[in-house]
């Protein structure tokens, strides 16, 4: 089977240049990236399983925007800013819950109906009459991609989800993503680097070698990586049956499920799908998961992301996710490494930049990405604060 989703080609000449360090310690330039890149580029909130019944909710912060997504009483999935019309309140506080057939606001008692809008104010006669719909809840973008949600906060450069993501549909359509249901939940933890640091590792598979020994027993003579290309970039492997030189690894290819339902050419392969700029959905043989940054300061990122299970799940495929577990711990924790090593070198004056190797494609392709949102990030020195936003706006000719 041939594993090639698109017809990608990696010029010979392509600049070995990453983004300058300036980048990875600007508090200005995490303010446009926080316009410019995260909040009108398509973001993955849950899977639709983490939300299976009427008002099932979860909630997510992101660079001071507040998501509620729920499900409402028809069943409909709605995404919302989790923001009271009243005073600004938080509608949810908690991460993830249930709530019975309304949202309440915790502030003044303000009631809202699950498809967002007002049910009614506390003390109605205290207020002129309020429009139902124009005091309901502000409406995010919201669409569900083969059982992923995804929001978005503002309107944006990317097309619909479908569309931007519709090259790895006949590959992931096998995977059946949109039966799959949660195992621990939603999980978070902080890091204490630039989220660029993180996509930077996570971008290539060059190290893989060297400082994930489980991963390079598990499938390293058969991994490969694809740039960023219209914003989607995939890496690819399948693991060696003959594996074995660490518990983990040798438990997991011996037990390892080979399902009915994938071609022979998907039956032992890891894929991760990214979607720039900061996601990722992983599929093997017995889970599904997905995983993203997102920054909560110049030097702080939360990184974010679930793991699924087939329903009706076997004790075969329970027990390889078990190993899979194992090995994806070790490798995120060496990930952590690594990235708090480049990142705090940025701020060395003997640190000259990135210079990347021809197996680096998806690191520069990235950057690449990001230089055309914000093209600041071409220079080599930085500019003073107060001038980047407008520099930054007169290089993309906007004014």
């Amino acid at each position: 089977m041939n594993t090639a989703v698109r017809d990608i080609s990696i010029p010979n000449d392509w600049d070995r240049r990453g983004l300058p360090g300036w980048c990875y310690h600007s508090e200005a330039l995490l303010a446009l990236e926080r316009q410019h890149v995260f909040l009108d580029h398509w973001q993955i909130a849950c899977h639709v399983s983490d939300i299976p019944e009427p008002g099932s909710y979860i909630s997510i912060d992101i660079l001071g925007e507040r998501a509620l997504v729920l499900r409402d009483q028809q069943g409909t999935v709605r995404a919302f800013h989790n923001i009271c019309r009243h005073r600004g309140s938080r509608l949810v506080t908690e991460p993830k819950g249930r709530c019975r057939n309304a949202l309440v606001c915790p502030f003044h008692g303000w009631v809202y109906n699950l498809d967002g809008t007002l049910r009614g104010a506390a003390r109605p006669n205290s207020f002129p009459p309020l429009d139902k719909v124009d005091f309901g809840l502000a409406a995010l973008e919201c669409e569900i991609w083969f059982g992923f949600v995804f929001i978005r906060f503002r309107p944006g450069p990317q097309p619909s989800v479908a569309e931007v993501m519709q090259p790895f549909a006949d590959e992931l359509s096998h995977f059946r993503t949109e039966s799959v249901v949660p195992t621990n939940g939603l999980w978070s933890q902080e890091s204490p680097v630039n989220w660029k640091s993180v996509r930077d590792v996570d971008n290539e598979g060059y190290h893989v070698a060297m400082a994930h020994p489980a991963l390079q027993d598990l499938y390293g003579s058969t991994y490969f990586d694809e740039p960023f290309v219209n914003g989607l970039c995939r890496s690819f492997a399948t693991y060696n049956p003959h594996a074995g030189r660490r518990w983990s690894v040798r438990n997991y290819v011996r037990i390892a499920p080979q399902p009915d339902h994938l071609p022979d050419g998907l039956k032992t392969a890891w894929i991760y799908f990214g979607l720039f700029p900061n996601a990722v959905i992983a599929v093997t043989p017995e889970s599904v998961q997905f995983y993203q940054e997102f920054p909560l300061a110049v030097g702080k990122t939360l990184l974010r992301g679930a793991v699924y299970r087939y329903p009706n799940e076997s004790r075969q495929q329970r027990l390889a996710r078990y190993l899979a577990m194992r090995i994806d711990r070790d490798t995120q924790a060496e990930d952590v490494q690594l990235t708090i090593w480049s990142n705090e070198s940025m701020l060395s004056k003997a640190f000259s930049g990135f210079y990347l190797s021809d197996l680096e494609y998806g690191v520069r392709t990235h950057h690449d990405h990001l230089r055309r949102l914000l093209p600041v990030m071409t220079l080599e020195n930085p500019p003073a604060d107060a001038d980047l936003a407008a520099l930054n706006a007169t290089m993309r000719g906007t004014v």
